[in-house]
């Protein structure tokens, strides 16, 4: 007898006679659909070009599919061991296994249940699959199924780019992206599984990828937009809520059609880099500038005098000064005062602006309990304070304590630690240092070559207006 003849005898026919029971063949169906499953996502994944690159993905093809396929390995032996039982206890055990034989219809049925059930459980298990791929690629699996992304959710479903999908931006292309975003994902499922995730969740500036691959998809960085008009409306914090308005000419300009640059976009279009020493990129005390005919212009400030310091050198883009576009946290004055400008908030109730903030700004241990107090202490305050209000602004009071408790509810998440300023917006320079992380009038040339990084106002805008009741021009263009 030769081997195989032997193996087939003592092993391979044993086998499928003690294996041909409902546990172990339910096993093998598992087993061959998962295992095909995963086959036809990693060929995608290598050959093909729709692949998702989810993060999540893979905590489906690298763990839940291999456990599918690992459980149905299990079941085959457990239900061998089982049945070897069960016909040995009953003294059913043949002295000669069976032949493997087609026509034996005992064989050939479980060869028929095991190619069935196969057939069902791949349909079953890559339709599932490829749903789930579908959800997990959606921003709501992002910011709702993963509980822990609630602040950043309902700051997207706010923002000017809610119809961006999440994965847009967050996930590049290419074989090494998605292998880092797969095993980041599989890292994050494990934070939230084991509650060792950060809180507040930190801003993925350094793992985000570059304008050129995410924001310019959409925006032309070297169109010319020349000059953008903003009025910005605030409110005291006197009786009357007095409202004044600023009217500033921002100074956009990009490349016009001479192939000039000029503007705020035109020159931080230049080859530009800076030195950060700090996470949030808010510390930069060197920068370099590439000249068109390739020399460079060092600026730094007294505390980096001494030579170039330690930190993160990265190549300025759009990223650096808009990084906030899709999750944007308003401060307390700004959420407020657009709000009172909206009239969500009557600028008409006195004391509306002083006492919201006060309200705003107060410590509540949750944002259950600032929608509960804020109305009600709103509702305290003009009871005590100014009690003659009740029965004729009543109605006023009551929409802006709602009005309060909204803005609170969208912009800060105690259980996460996102307070007030908690993300800063580089965008400007009122709220946060922004624009002054270099223009600040500290960082000075140390090539002897140009100018030290300019802090006059009027290179990037005009003040038209600054805090006025009625401005002028607002009244001439018919907008007052």
């Amino acid at each position: 007898m030769t081997f195989f003849q032997g193996f087939r005898k003592n092993w391979i026919r044993p086998a499928l006679f003690f294996g041909n029971n409902p546990i172990s063949l339910i096993g093998g169906a598992l087993t061959t659909a998962a295992g095909m499953t995963l086959v036809a996502f990693w060929v995608v994944d290598v050959f093909g070009h729709s692949g998702s690159t989810n993060p999540y993905l893979g905590i489906l093809v690298d763990l839940l599919l291999p456990g599918v396929f690992v459980f149905g390995l299990l079941l085959i032996p457990l239900g061998m061991g089982l049945h070897r039982r069960r016909v040995r206890a009953a003294g059913n055990v043949p002295s000669e296994y069976p032949q493997i034989n087609l026509s034996d219809p005992i064989f050939r049925r479980g060869i028929e249940f095991v190619c069935a059930a196969t057939l069902v459980n791949f349909i079953l298990v890559g339709t599932a699959s490829y749903r789930g791929v579908a959800y997990m690629d959606s921003p709501n699996f992002c910011g709702q199924a993963c509980h822990v992304m609630y602040p950043e959710h309902t700051a997207y479903q706010l923002g000017a780019h809610s119809n961006v999908a999440c994965t847009e931006c967050h996930i590049g292309s290419g074989v090494t992206s998605a292998v880092s975003a797969k095993v980041n994902g599989t890292k994050q499922l494990i934070e939230v599984i084991f509650h060792r995730y950060p809180t507040p969740i930190e801003s993925p500036v350094a793992r985000l990828r570059p304008a050129h691959e995410i924001c310019e998809s959409c925006h032309a960085p070297a169109k010319f937009v020349g000059d953008k008009f903003i009025v910005k409306t605030s409110f005291a914090d006197d009786e009357h809520n007095t409202k004044t308005q600023s009217i500033v000419m921002l100074h956009l300009g990009g490349r016009d059609s001479l192939g000039r640059l000029s503007g705020i976009h035109g020159v931080h279009m230049g080859h530009i880099e800076y030195i950060a020493t700090d996470r949030s990129r808010t510390t930069i005390p060197w920068v370099t500038r590439r000249n068109d005919d390739g020399t460079n212009i060092f600026y730094a400030t007294k505390d980096a005098a001494s030579g170039i310091p330690k930190g993160e050198r990265r190549t300025m883009d759009c990223i650096d000064c808009h990084n906030r576009p899709a999750h944007q946290f308003a401060t307390a004055e700004e959420a407020l005062n657009r709000a009172m400008s909206a009239g969500a908030i009557s600028p008409d109730l006195p004391w509306a602006h002083k006492e919201g903030l006060v309200l705003l700004k107060a410590n509540y241990a949750s944002q259950d309990e600032a929608r509960s107090k804020i109305p009600a202490q709103l509702l305290e305050f003009y009871r005590t304070q100014h009690p003659e209000l009740l029965s004729s602004q009543g109605a006023q009071i009551k929409s802006a304590g709602v009005a309060l408790a909204t803005i609170y509810s969208q912009n800060v998440f105690p259980d996460m630690e996102v307070e007030w300023g908690t993300h800063p917006d580089n965008i400007g320079h009122n709220s946060y240092p922004g624009c002054f992380r270099c223009h600040d009038g500290d960082h000075t040339n140390k090539s002897k070559s140009a100018d030290n990084i300019t802090n006059d106002c009027a290179a990037c805008h005009n003040l038209i207006a600054v805090d006025e009741a009625n401005p002028k021009l607002l009244t001439e263009m018919g907008t007052q």
